[in-house]
């Protein structure tokens, strides 16, 4: 595939992604609005407690999907319809045995909940379990059918994925936010959702198999040894990873809910969904970089990827930054703003929860880089030690310093992967010293910083009190002064040029 049909599918999966993410933004940040209105912190702190234990039980699928999200990438490439649908084949036996698992461990942890959850005294024990289980029906049902998007995704269309995600979702929220104005009841908007999700997955089923229909052909070659080893291999790989990634990621609301407050969870819920939604503008670019990285591995020279790899992460220190920069400042009177002061958190704590949001965003080039070209297997216990240290230190911290302590696990966590995971890329991928990536971090880094503390000195006249028109103000401020900054000490690399090559092909007339 040519650099320029990798562009225009990038481009197309961007422009989507963008589209979908400001609809589920604008609604997502309505229904939490009309949530916090019309049900109380310890409702909105069980919701935000029940996604983190649903999300941590994806670990059962122990990157069986990126793996062979992974093995698609070549027969894709290449048209060889009969071995993707070997591979698919497994993907679906496999993925109907991960939404059992699900279900059992999941059912296995609800006679718990009223134990493991502190301070929750206004809920029923028997809500708490039925709330968990009308979530736990959501997480095991979508393994049935979200297997057949990395078809999708192989052939660089998440465009597709995307375009039904936000179609549910607009239609889900919407009936979630009158649903409660009119009732003000947890178990109507949980059932909402619910109800909607369902169809959903079954429209994705008849949808994909209609576009795919030799998904449904009974004669199936089986996979060679050697391939089913791959998978194999770099799945036990991946398990490690997922185990890891779990223990570091999908811990820090389970950890305030048992030993802090289920309250303080759903004052940390509004930080995340603002963070979150905001990243997710920012990942889009990036999610839909990587079907095309996965591509580029597979047919490009070394020293191709490297020069792609630099772009890719200029881009991400960049937005990274910027974004970083802007929750610095904005974050804190945003919440403000929108839910009131009873919902704010120390500065301190926002600045822990952006140390590791900044440092995410450098680990998501070198990540994303890595799946794309399926090493796996060479820092596979690299992610256990993150989790043991993320868990160890957040709890007793945790018990010793409060909220500030759970933060302090994540961050040191992550600065783990930091520093070791380029080795990874830079001397597998690429043959290089991974000197190369740090002296470029020492420069991205301190671009940030300074820009951040310039930021900083002109919000105080800027921002002199938190009202709409300050709050814009500002945000105009830090936009023009961090991006000015930025290009004064990048706008001559390779990089800005490759993508500044990138934007004038893409004006009326340019070709």
């Amino acid at each position: 595939m040519s650099d320029n049909s990798r562009v225009r599918n990038t481009v197309k999966n961007i422009f989507f992604g963008y589209t979908g993410t400001l609809i589920t933004a604008l609604l997502g940040f309505v229904a939490r609005k009309v949530f916090v209105m019309r049900l109380d912190k310890i409702l909105l702190g069980v919701n935000g407690f029940y996604t983190e234990i649903l999300s941590a039980l994806s670990l059962t699928e122990l990157g069986i999907g990126t793996a062979l999200n992974f093995s698609l990438y070549k027969p894709v490439a290449e048209g060889d319809t009969e071995t993707i649908k070997s591979y698919m084949h497994l993907y679906k036996k496999a993925y109907r045995w991960i939404a059992l698992v699900v279900m059992v461990i999941g059912l296995s942890l609800s006679p718990f909940l009223g134990a493991i959850i502190k301070n929750a005294h206004n809920v029923a024990p028997r809500d708490l379990v039925l709330y968990y289980l009308i979530f736990l029906f959501n997480t095991s049902t979508s393994y049935l059918v979200s297997y057949k998007y990395s078809l999708v995704n192989a052939e660089q269309k998440t465009y597709i994925q995307t375009n039904i995600l936000t179609i549910t979702k607009f239609v889900s929220v919407s009936c979630q936010i009158v649903v409660l104005l009119v009732t003000s009841n947890f178990y109507a908007y949980l059932l909402t959702d619910a109800a909607v999700q369902l169809i959903q997955k079954i429209f994705v089923s008849v949808y994909l198999n209609k576009r795919y229909p030799y998904l449904e052909e009974r004669d199936v070659r089986p996979l060679s040894a050697a391939q089913k080893k791959e998978v194999k291999d770099k799945t036990v790989s991946l398990m490690w990873l997922k185990i890891g990634d779990t223990a570091r990621t999908q811990t820090d609301a389970t950890i305030i809910t048992t030993i802090i407050d289920v309250a303080v969870t759903g004052v940390v819920s509004n930080f995340n969904m603002v963070i979150n939604t905001v990243s997710s503008f920012v990942n889009t670019i990036f999610n839909a970089a990587l079907p095309g990285f996965g591509n580029l591995i597979a047919t490009e020279s070394r020293d191709k990827q490297y020069s792609m790899f630099k772009v890719y992460r200029f881009t991400a220190q960049w937005l990274y930054g910027f974004s970083a920069a802007g929750f610095y400042v904005l974050l804190g009177p945003l919440i403000s703003l929108m839910f009131g002061e009873n919902y704010i958190l120390p500065q301190s704590i926002i600045t822990l929860i952006l140390i590791e949001y900044y440092l995410k965003g450098e680990r998501t080039v070198v990540n994303n880089f890595k799946t794309a070209a399926g090493r796996f297997e060479q820092d596979k216990i690299l992610a256990p030690v993150q989790g043991i240290v993320n868990l160890v230190i957040s709890i007793v911290l945790a018990f010793k310093i409060g909220l500030a302590g759970v933060y302090i696990g994540t961050v040191v966590s992550g600065l783990i992967a930091n520093f070791a995971r380029p080795y990874v890329i830079y001397k597998g991928c690429f043959d290089k010293d991974v000197k190369l990536f740090f002296a470029d971090s020492v420069k991205y880094h301190a671009v940030m910083l300074g820009s951040l503390g310039v930021c900083i000195f002109l919000a105080k006249y800027t921002l002199p009190e938190v009202t709409i028109i300050y709050f814009l103000l500002t945000a105009v401020m830090i936009t023009v002064i961090y991006n000015v900054i930025f290009v004064a000490f990048f706008g001559r690399t390779d990089e800005m040029k490759y993508m500044l090559g990138i934007v004038k092909k893409r004006l009326p007339g340019r070709r």
